[in-house]
């Protein structure tokens, strides 16, 4: 008999997952119809912390080429998801220029030639083609790279398709249940949440910002899992930019912003400031700093800043996810350190993982993805 998602936790599943963001969430769709699973979450709700607060789009050169073998094979359930998971595309088309000024044209030149190399789909353009897809723009900002392929995610969709496919494969979901202390008594995790006692046989640390938290709960070493505060604000313009605005990002990370509505536009200063794990609020100074970068880029006038909010994102010391059993603890799973593409790698994360716990191996494009460079063996 399944179990439903319930208030109460049961007292043992095969595989507790610790967190029911979008890593969480994710892994128990794909591991719940071959394996007894609980996620179990301390807010009240999943999904409040780096999943609710993301800016997300599907793009490919995003994380490094290191990440890119993840986008790249979670972009066919994004755009063209299986019918029984979603009746709709989670991804709209947005596209994306990497952009520079004249002196950084060697950056623009090489980041270009590096993910050409990997297959994805960029072109170098010319400054006439830049000024014609920003206008406004200043003379200065004369180097481009343009990805078509780039696109908006709807992060609540597919967080709740992947929540509802867990629920009907019989996952179940505690919420106000931190982990609290877990420890390992004949061949059985036994741990200690907000909401009760349960034993499990894996430990799913899927905790984002607080996974190293969760590994020291149950007496496992960290892997300097380091979470920074990311601000983003919604302005509302002075001239008429179209929603359909390019995302636009800067080669050397000090900016990106990209039309939200007809004369808005959201926007970052790309900031990464270490934080405690914590509900993040944006630091006026970090508002002002996206403020200051978007009009060293562009000639709009900001006539109001309507929204502003924060986020943590969670980086391993190599910035690569973290994802596999730990080396001194098998029966401990790491599912951490998405950085800022938690949300446009999940696909691939979950269904790679899923397989190292009793899934099936993928057989897509997934499926030809080497989990190898994701392990926390690397941190042994």
């Amino acid at each position: 008999m399944r179990r439903a998602m319930t208030d109460k936790p049961p007292s043992t599943t095969d595989v507790l997952i610790v967190g029911a963001g979008i890593a969480g969430a994710s892994l128990a769709a794909a591991l719940a119809p071959h394996r007894r699973v609980v996620m179990i979450e301390t807010e009240d709700r999943p999904g409040v912390h780096a999943t609710g607060r993301s800016a997300a789009f599907w793009h490919e050169s995003y994380g490094g080429v290191g990440v890119q073998p993840l986008s790249a094979a979670s972009f066919a359930t994004l755009a063209r998801p299986p019918a029984d998971f979603s009746d709709r595309p989670f991804l709209a088309p947005r596209a994306a220029l990497t952009i520079g000024r004249r002196e950084e044209k060697a950056a623009v030149d090489a980041f270009t030639a590096e993910f050409a190399a990997k297959g994805v789909d960029v072109v170098r353009l010319t400054a006439a083609d830049v000024a014609a897809r920003v206008p406004g723009i200043h003379p200065d900002w004369t180097e481009a790279a343009y990805e078509g392929a780039c696109s908006d995610i709807d992060v609540a969709a597919l967080h709740v398709a992947y929540l509802r496919a867990a629920k009907r494969a019989g996952a179940g979901l505690v919420t106000r249940a931190p982990l609290i202390a877990a420890s390992r008594r004949g061949g059985l995790w036994h741990a200690r949440t907000g909401q009760g006692d349960m034993t499990a046989a894996l430990i799913v640390n899927a905790a984002g910002a607080w996974a190293d938290d969760v590994a020291a709960a149950c007496g496992v070493a960290p892997v300097a899992i380091q979470p920074y505060r990311r601000t983003v604000l919604q302005v509302r313009l002075g001239v008429p930019v179209s929603a359909a605005l390019p995302l636009v990002v800067h080669v050397g990370g000090q900016f990106y912003f990209k039309g939200e509505s007809e004369g808005r536009v959201w926007l970052s200063p790309h900031d990464e400031t270490p934080s405690d794990p914590c509900d993040a609020a944006p630091e006026e100074i970090d508002v002002a700093l996206a403020i200051e970068r978007l009009q060293s880029v562009v000639d709009w006038p900001v006539a109001a800043v309507e929204r502003k909010w924060a986020g943590l994102r969670s980086f391993a010391p190599d910035r690569l996810p973290v994802f596999g059993a730990d080396p001194r603890e098998p029966a401990f799973v790491w599912c951490a350190g998405q950085g800022g593409f938690g949300i446009q790698t999940a696909p691939a994360i979950s269904g790679l993982l899923a397989a190292q716990l009793g899934g099936p191996q993928p057989t897509d494009a997934i499926g030809a993805v080497d989990p190898e460079p994701y392990s926390p063996v690397r941190f042994a």
